[in-house]
């Protein structure tokens, strides 16, 4: 006979935080979002951290190389998504590690004979308004020159002017030799007033160049996520299919860290992977496994070798994995369950294994939510579909700007592999995702700091100061669905922008 749960599963809306006493020192600022993201023992530090409990899903449409960069930016990781060529992630990969490096290889060059409308056309499509002019148009070409938007005014020159007639050339540029450090490189670009430090091998080949910028963003965003080689952190999804080509060229991408992405955790075909990754790669490579609902499915991934787990399945906006298949649980039940199964996993072994929600956020507080339950973080995929850094369209559909978001369940993603089942078969024969709109937001910058601060600003009201803290003080309450309703507004009538009712 088939097992049956006593109780529900419950949704993040069902629940509410209580608050607890707040002591003069508990406001917003004092608070620390820090969190750890790979397993480590009692008494060790997790060899990777970030400073804010948010990652981007592992989807078409959310995390590429942009939506990286931004996020790292703002101390989170995003998982660039697996189900594309390993040749085109693995670039993806590469760009974010290039953007933060310091040293920054040249990615839009030009040889001296290109012409302005070269320099436009560049521009528009690579974004950047400084170009390397090399003998050979390569990143790795004799320089000759360096072309800003200072150097041209399209009003007053031909499209068809060579570059080597309005280029800054070399022997005006302040550059520096190979070997310099950042440091070093850093002080040179203050001392003469630069905005970019060309480094140049000794005869005369660019080798790398230093950005002003990138100096000034690090003052600027001060929780950005960076390695040891000041470079931005990123992570890249995986399968369970071709992961012995895969995680090689990740690994050597420079990825920082590796996420199974798969409709289920809880199979051989995961440990398969996890297997191959430890007996390849030891404790070096480190990488996430799920996802599952359940006690038993945490233990599994933690013997497999996981990292750390995620949990959740059909919860997300965009799956339908619960109404084609009838599998799946509410996303605060199964946060609960795991959660335990991680401390108790804990105690046990000494060997702490972060757990990551994934899916069932609609509200911000959802968050604050899955956070006191025992979420270390959480991944979210609408919610950085609908940034300006979301590697999708925007579009105006019925007088509102909206941008694509579809699940790697639906036929457009294609994503078979992540619902392979071993019967070498290619193909969804059903889809367990859809495709949509979401209204557009705006710029990641613009909207992150608010859902923060939010979070900070429950945590006070719990008196914790701390996401460790958060969880043991955190007192949390079934609520009825007349207090649900009672928690918006109601009985009144509400104002629209012109201040007149609505109805």
């Amino acid at each position: 006979m088939a097992y049956y749960y006593k109780e529900p599963s419950r949704t993040f809306s069902e629940y509410l935080l209580v608050p607890s006493y707040s002591s003069s020192d508990c406001v917003p600022g004092n608070t620390s979002l820090r969190t750890p993201v790979t397993k480590f023992r009692q008494g060790e530090e997790p060899s990777l951290s970030m400073n804010i409990p948010l990652v981007s899903a592992v989807m078409q449409s959310v995390s590429d190389d942009k939506m990286a960069i931004a996020l790292a930016k703002e101390g989170g990781i995003s998982f660039i998504y697996a189900s594309q060529p390993i040749e085109r992630q693995t670039a993806m990969v590469k760009r974010v590690k290039d953007y933060k490096a310091g040293f920054v290889i040249s990615v839009s060059n030009l040889r001296p004979d290109n012409t302005l409308a070269d320099v436009l056309e560049l521009k528009s499509r690579t974004g950047h308004s400084t170009v390397a002019v090399t003998d050979d148009g390569k990143h790795d070409g004799k320089l000759a020159g360096i072309v800003t938007s200072r150097d041209y005014r399209v009003t007053r020159m031909n499209s068809d002017m060579p570059v080597r007639e309005f280029m800054t050339p070399i022997e005006k540029i302040v550059h520096a030799a190979e070997g310099i450090s950042l440091k070093e490189a850093n002080n040179v670009i203050w001392e003469n007033k630069l905005n970019t430090l060309p480094i140049l091998s000794a005869d005369g080949h660019l080798v790398a160049l230093v950005f002003r910028k990138d100096y000034t963003s690090n003052k600027k965003n001060l929780l950005e996520l960076t390695d040891e080689s000041k470079r931005y952190v990123v992570g890249a999804g995986v399968n369970t299919r071709d992961y012995e080509e895969r995680i090689p060229a990740l690994v050597n991408a420079g990825a920082n860290i590796l996420c199974i992405d798969s409709s289920e955790g809880f199979t051989e075909w995961q440990r398969a992977t996890l297997r191959y990754a430890r007996e390849k790669y030891g404790d070096a490579v480190k990488i996430g496994a799920g996802n599952v609902v359940d006690r038993e499915g945490f233990l599994f991934l933690a013997e497999a070798g996981a990292d750390f787990v995620k949990v959740g399945i059909g919860g997300g906006s965009i799956c339908i994995t619960r109404e084609v298949k009838g599998i799946g649980r509410g996303q605060a039940t199964a946060v609960i369950e795991v959660a335990a199964a991680r401390d108790e996993y804990f105690r046990e072994t000494g060997i702490y294994i972060p757990v990551c929600s994934d899916g069932g956020i609609v509200q911000d507080y959802h968050l604050a939510l899955a956070l006191a339950m025992g979420s270390d973080f959480c991944m979210l995929g609408r919610y950085f579909a609908r940034f300006d850094e979301s590697p999708t369209s925007k579009l105006i559909v019925g007088g509102n700007y909206v941008k694509e978001y579809w699940g790697e369940g639906s036929l457009r993603a294609r994503n078979w592999q992540r619902y392979d089942k071993g019967d070498g078969s290619s193909g969804l024969s059903f889809e367990e995702g859809v495709d949509s709109y979401v209204p557009y937001a705006g710029s990641l910058h613009n909207n992150l700091p608010v859902t923060l601060h939010k979070i900070r600003t429950v945590m006070c009201n719990c008196g914790a100061l701390t996401l460790r803290e958060f969880q043991q003080k955190a007192r949390i309450t079934l609520i009825s669905a007349m207090s649900l309703t009672e928690g918006g507004a109601h009985d009144v009538y509400l104002k629209n922008n012109t201040g007149t009712p609505v109805q």
